[in-house]
C-alpha cells in the first residue's frame, strides 16, 4: 500500500530518475573454456623424491556474447505490429461506430483515427522514453526523447528497438481510443484531442513504465503478460470518469439510442478478434512457443466467453443477441491479455467463461449501479474485464507454461496482483479527473445542447452520413 501511495505522488509531475532498468538477456552465455599453460617437460630425478611436475590449467572466461537479431522473430512483431493497428483502424473504428446513431458514427470513427494520429507523434517525441528508458521506479528518464540514441542495430532482445518502439506505440495508440467509448455522442472533439494527448504522457506512459519499463510493479512480480492493468483497466476506469464528467447522453432513457448499423459492429469486432493474435501473441517478443500459447490460449478464452454471455444473456432476457456475443468474444479477449503467456488451456477456458458472465453484468447491473452513461460500455467490457483477468492471473499462472518462473505462493501472487489493479485505478482515475476538469475550465468538454441534437457529425465535422 506503501508503493501505492507514492504512486500518487506522481501526478504533480513526471520525475525522471536514476535507476537502472534491467533488461532480459535473451542469449547464452559460453562455458568459459580452460586453456592449458605447460609446455615444460618432467626433468628426470630420483623415484624415491621425484615428484610429477603440473601444469596448472589457466581458466581465461571468453566475453559474454552480445544479443544478437534474430530474423523469425522480427518478421513476427513486424507482423505483430500491424496486427494491432488494425485493431484500432479499423477495428476499434468499426466496432464503436456501429453502435451509435447514424447522426454520430463518423465523429465516432474519428476518435480512433484521430487517437492513431496524435498518440504516433507522442510517443516517439516523449512517450516511449518515459515508459521504457532507465528512470525510477515510477517514471522513466528521458534520455531517449525523440528515440535519440536508438540506431538500426540497437537491439531488444533479439529484435531491433526501434521495432520495439513501434509496437508498442499501438498498444497506447488503443488504449486512448478504447477510452473513447465511454464518451461517444457528446464529447466535443478538440477536447479528445487535447485529453489524449495529455493523457498518454501523463497517465499511460507511467503505469507502463510500472508494469513493463523496470518498474516497481514489475520489481514486485505483478504478471502482465499483454496489458490487462497497462492497457484495460487504465483506458476502462479513464472512460469511466470521463463517462461521469460529462454526463448523460440528452434523451438516455427518453430517447430510441439504438446501434444504427450492428453490421459495422460485428465486422469491426471480428477484425479486434483477429488482431489480438497480434496484440497477445506477438507480447511474446519472439517467434517461438510461448507465442504459439498465447494464441492458442486467445482463441479459448474468447470463445469461451462468447458462450457464457450469450448463455446468460438467453437466461435473462430469452434470446441470446448479436451485439452479446460480439461483446462476449472481446470480453474474453479483455480478460485472458493479462495471462496468456502464462496459463495453460484450461486456465484460458475458466477465465474466459468467468469473463463473459462477469463482463454481461458489468455491462448491465453494474452500470445501472453505478448510474452513469457509459455509452459503448468501455468500463464494463475493458476495465472489468481487464480487473478479473489481473486477479485470476495469479490464480491460474502455471508451472507446466513458465516453469521455475511461476509464482509459488498463490494467495501472495494474488495480493500482488490486486495491488497492480488498485494502484491503476487510483492513478488513472485521479490524473484522469485532474486533466479532463482543466481542459474542461480552458476550453471546454461537451458539445452544446444544440450541437448534441444535430449530430456530431454535422457539428463536429461538417459531415455525414446520408
Amino acid at each position: 500500500m506503501k508503493k501505492i501511495i507514492m504512486a500518487l505522488g506522481l501526478s504533480g509531475a513526471l520525475l525522471g530518475g536514476s535507476a537502472a532498468w534491467a533488461e532480459e538477456a535473451t542469449s547464452s552465455t559460453p562455458k568459459p573454456t580452460a586453456v592449458a599453460a605447460s609446455d615444460a617437460a618432467t626433468t628426470a630425478a630420483s623415484a624415491a623424491t621425484a615428484t610429477p611436475a603440473l601444469a596448472p590449467a589457466a581458466t581465461t572466461p571468453a566475453p559474454a556474447a552480445k544479443p544478437k537479431l534474430d530474423t523469425g522473430d522480427t518478421a513476427w512483431i513486424l507482423i505483430s505490429t500491424a496486427l494491432v493497428l488494425l485493431m484500432t483502424i479499423p477495428g476499434l473504428a468499426l466496432f464503436y461506430g456501429g453502435m451509435v446513431r447514424k447522426k454520430n458514427v463518423l465523429g465516432t470513427m474519428a476518435h480512433s483515427f484521430i487517437a492513431v494520429v496524435i498518440v504516433s507523434i507522442v510517443w516517439v517525441a516523449i512517450g516511449y522514453t518515459l515508459a521504457f528508458d532507465t528512470g525510477n521506479a515510477f517514471i522513466g528518464g528521458f534520455s531517449k526523447t525523440m528515440l535519440a540514441g536508438i540506431t538500426t542495430d540497437t537491439l531488444q532482445g533479439t529484435i531491433p528497438e526501434i521495432l520495439f518502439v513501434i509496437f508498442q506505440m499501438t498498444f497506447a495508440i488503443i488504449t486512448v481510443a478504447i477510452i473513447s467509448g465511454s464518451v461517444a455522442e457528446r464529447m466535443k472533439f478538440g477536447a479528445f484531442v487535447a485529453f489524449i494527448t495529455i493523457w498518454v504522457i501523463a497517465v499511460y506512459a507511467p503505469i507502463t513504465h510500472w508494469v513493463w519499463g523496470g518498474g516497481w510493479l514489475g520489481t514486485d512480480g505483478a504478471l502482465d503478460f499483454a496489458g490487462g492493468t497497462v492497457v484495460h483497466i487504465n483506458s476502462g476506469v479513464a472512460g469511466l470518469v470521463a463517462a461521469y464528467l460529462l454526463g448523460k447522453r440528452i434523451g438516455l432513457g427518453k430517447e430510441s439510442m439504438a446501434p444504427h448499423n450492428l453490421v459495422l459492429t460485428v465486422i469491426g469486432a471480428s477484425m479486434l478478434w483477429v488482431g489480438w493474435f497480434g496484440f497477445n501473441g506477438g507480447s511474446a517478443l519472439g517467434a517461438n512457443g510461448a507465442a504459439g500459447y498465447a494464441v492458442l490460449t486467445t482463441q479459448v478464452a474468447a470463445a469461451a466467453a462468447a458462450i457464457s454471455w450469450l448463455f446468460v444473456e438467453k437466461m435473462i432476457r430469452g434470446k441470446g443477441s448479436v451485439l452479446g456475443v460480439a461483446s462476449g468474444a472481446v470480453a474474453g479477449l479483455v480478460v485472458i491479455t493479462p495471462a496468456a503467456g502464462y496459463v495453460t488451456v484450461s486456465g484460458a477456458l475458466i477465465m474466459g467463461l468467468i469473463g463473459g458472465v462477469v463482463c454481461f453484468w458489468g455491462t448491465t447491473g453494474l452500470k445501472r449501479l453505478l448510474k452513469v452513461d457509459d455509452s459503448l460500455d468501455a468500463f464494463g467490457l475493458h476495465a472489468v474485464g481487464g480487473i478479473v483477468g489481473a486477479i485470476l492471473t495469479g490464480v491460474f499462472a502455471s508451472s507446466f507454461i513458465m516453469g521455475t518462473k511461476a509464482p509459488t505462493d498463490i494467495a501472495h501472487q494474488v495480493w500482488v496482483q490486486v495491488e497492480g489493479v488498485l494502484a491503476t485505478i487510483a492513478y488513472s482515475g485521479i490524473l484522469t479527473f485532474v486533466i479532463l476538469k482543466v481542459i474542461d475550465m480552458v476550453i471546454g468538454l461537451r458539445a452544446s445542447n444544440d450541437d448534441e441534437r444535430m449530430g456530431l457529425d454535422l457539428s463536429q465535422h461538417g459531415e455525414r452520413i446520408e
